[in-house]
């Protein structure tokens, strides 16, 4: 685990208070666990990876590609089913 430096405050419901305490309780972690979990699953830290391999595949050129039926041998083919 790594060692915490940087403190962050925020204001936040009493609804969404208690359910952060309840989910940390039934889960056996703290609410600051949750918290930095949500964090790294809404902006995970390789982000800027993600956000240019997405690019790059929308910015592709068309292909051709095969019926489903054709494409679903290619694929049995591949993982040894015929």
């Amino acid at each position: 685990m790594s060692m915490k430096t940087e403190r962050l405050q925020l204001l936040i419901d009493t609804v969404q208070r208690e359910r952060l305490e309840t989910t940390a309780a039934a889960r056996g972690v703290s609410v600051a666990h949750l918290v930095r979990t949500a964090i790294d699953v809404v902006y995970p830290p390789d982000s800027d990876r993600r956000r240019a391999a997405a690019a790059a595949i929308l910015d592709a050129e068309p292909m051709d590609v095969p019926d489903v039926a054709e494409l679903r041998d290619e694929l049995d083919a591949l993982r040894g089913r015929r």
